[in-house]
Protein backbone atom coordinates (compact mmCIF):
# COMPACT_ATOMS: atom_id res chain seq x y z
CA UNK A 1 0.00 0.00 0.00
CA UNK A 2 2.20 2.41 -0.93
CA UNK A 3 0.02 4.56 -2.29
CA UNK A 4 0.89 8.05 -2.58
CA UNK A 5 -0.95 10.78 -0.80
CA UNK A 6 -4.27 11.92 -2.85
CA UNK A 7 -4.23 15.40 -2.67
CA UNK A 8 -5.71 18.06 -5.35
CA UNK A 9 -3.38 19.05 -7.76
CA UNK A 10 -4.48 20.90 -10.48
CA UNK A 11 -2.01 20.82 -13.69
CA UNK A 12 -0.74 24.58 -14.82
CA UNK A 13 -2.75 24.17 -18.03
CA UNK A 14 -6.16 23.78 -16.16
CA UNK A 15 -5.50 27.00 -13.75
CA UNK A 16 -4.97 29.32 -16.96
CA UNK A 17 -8.06 27.78 -19.17
CA UNK A 18 -10.52 28.52 -15.87
CA UNK A 19 -8.41 32.28 -15.24
CA UNK A 20 -9.94 33.66 -18.31
CA UNK A 21 -13.51 32.18 -18.05
CA UNK A 22 -13.71 33.97 -14.84
CA UNK A 23 -12.23 37.46 -16.63
CA UNK A 24 -14.69 37.16 -19.32
CA UNK A 25 -17.87 37.19 -17.10
CA UNK A 26 -16.94 40.66 -15.58
CA UNK A 27 -15.58 41.98 -19.13
CA UNK A 28 -19.67 40.67 -20.69
CA UNK A 29 -21.74 42.22 -18.25
CA UNK A 30 -25.18 43.77 -19.36
CA UNK A 31 -24.43 47.26 -21.01
CA UNK A 32 -27.77 47.98 -21.32
CA UNK A 33 -27.48 49.03 -17.48
CA UNK A 34 -24.99 51.23 -17.37
CA UNK A 35 -25.60 54.56 -16.73
CA UNK A 36 -22.75 56.34 -18.66
CA UNK A 37 -23.83 55.45 -22.17
CA UNK A 38 -26.38 57.90 -22.07
CA UNK A 39 -24.08 60.71 -21.05
CA UNK A 40 -21.74 59.66 -23.80
CA UNK A 41 -24.63 60.23 -26.42
CA UNK A 42 -25.47 63.47 -24.97
CA UNK A 43 -21.98 64.33 -25.48
CA UNK A 44 -21.86 63.39 -29.00
CA UNK A 45 -25.56 64.70 -29.74
CA UNK A 46 -23.91 68.07 -28.00
CA UNK A 47 -20.89 68.14 -30.29
CA UNK A 48 -22.83 68.14 -33.65
CA UNK A 49 -25.02 70.88 -32.26
CA UNK A 50 -21.84 73.28 -31.56
CA UNK A 51 -19.99 72.19 -35.28
CA UNK A 52 -23.91 72.88 -37.19
CA UNK A 53 -23.45 76.31 -34.81
CA UNK A 54 -19.94 77.15 -36.05
CA UNK A 55 -20.61 76.50 -39.68
CA UNK A 56 -23.51 78.78 -38.91
CA UNK A 57 -21.63 81.52 -37.73
CA UNK A 58 -18.30 81.07 -39.92
CA UNK A 59 -20.98 81.45 -42.88
CA UNK A 60 -22.94 84.74 -41.35
CA UNK A 61 -22.22 87.86 -43.93
CA UNK A 62 -21.46 89.63 -40.38
CA UNK A 63 -18.53 87.52 -39.78
CA UNK A 64 -15.52 89.56 -38.66
CA UNK A 65 -12.90 86.97 -39.98
CA UNK A 66 -14.14 87.26 -43.58
CA UNK A 67 -12.48 89.44 -45.88
CA UNK A 68 -15.59 90.59 -47.82
CA UNK A 69 -17.20 94.35 -47.57
CA UNK A 70 -20.90 93.89 -46.79
CA UNK A 71 -23.45 96.06 -46.18
CA UNK A 72 -26.83 94.56 -44.20
CA UNK A 73 -30.15 96.03 -43.84
CA UNK A 74 -32.23 95.47 -41.10
CA UNK A 75 -36.12 96.89 -41.63
CA UNK A 76 -35.45 98.99 -44.75
CA UNK A 77 -38.06 101.97 -44.58
CA UNK A 78 -39.10 101.34 -41.32
CA UNK A 79 -38.96 104.19 -38.60
CA UNK A 80 -36.41 101.87 -36.81
CA UNK A 81 -33.91 100.93 -39.85
CA UNK A 82 -30.44 99.83 -39.15
CA UNK A 83 -27.36 99.72 -41.69
CA UNK A 84 -24.20 97.81 -40.37
CA UNK A 85 -21.66 97.73 -42.81
CA UNK A 86 -18.23 96.27 -42.74
CA UNK A 87 -15.15 97.37 -44.42
CA UNK A 88 -12.68 95.02 -43.63
CA UNK A 89 -11.86 94.85 -39.85
CA UNK A 90 -13.78 97.95 -39.58
CA UNK A 91 -18.00 97.38 -38.94
CA UNK A 92 -19.53 100.41 -38.37
CA UNK A 93 -23.58 100.31 -37.23
CA UNK A 94 -26.36 103.12 -38.24
CA UNK A 95 -29.49 103.44 -36.40
CA UNK A 96 -32.28 105.65 -37.52
CA UNK A 97 -33.76 107.93 -35.41
CA UNK A 98 -37.13 108.31 -36.88
CA UNK A 99 -36.51 111.52 -38.31
CA UNK A 100 -36.93 111.62 -42.08
CA UNK A 101 -35.08 114.63 -44.11
CA UNK A 102 -33.38 116.46 -41.41
CA UNK A 103 -29.99 117.22 -41.08
CA UNK A 104 -27.79 120.17 -40.70
CA UNK A 105 -26.94 121.46 -44.07
CA UNK A 106 -27.93 124.44 -46.41
CA UNK A 107 -29.46 123.92 -49.90
CA UNK A 108 -26.32 123.23 -52.47
CA UNK A 109 -28.44 123.94 -55.97
CA UNK A 110 -31.52 121.65 -57.21
CA UNK A 111 -31.07 118.48 -59.76
CA UNK A 112 -33.17 118.12 -62.75
CA UNK A 113 -33.87 114.44 -64.14
CA UNK A 114 -34.03 115.18 -67.89
CA UNK A 115 -36.35 112.68 -70.78
CA UNK A 116 -33.52 110.67 -71.63
CA UNK A 117 -32.73 109.61 -68.05
CA UNK A 118 -29.98 111.78 -67.35
CA UNK A 119 -29.44 113.82 -64.37
CA UNK A 120 -28.26 117.38 -64.59
CA UNK A 121 -27.06 119.66 -61.34
CA UNK A 122 -27.88 123.35 -60.94
CA UNK A 123 -26.19 124.89 -58.27
CA UNK A 124 -27.84 128.00 -56.92
CA UNK A 125 -25.80 131.29 -56.66
CA UNK A 126 -24.86 131.96 -53.95
CA UNK A 127 -25.67 135.57 -52.39
CA UNK A 128 -22.51 137.94 -52.03
CA UNK A 129 -21.74 138.67 -48.46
Amino acid sequence: MNAPATSEVRPAQALRADTPRRASRFLHEEEGDDPILSVVNLIDVFLVIIAALLIAVAQSPSNPFSADNVTVIKNPGQPDMEITMKEGQKITRYQSKGNIGSGDGTKAGVAYRLKDGSMVYVPEASAPQ
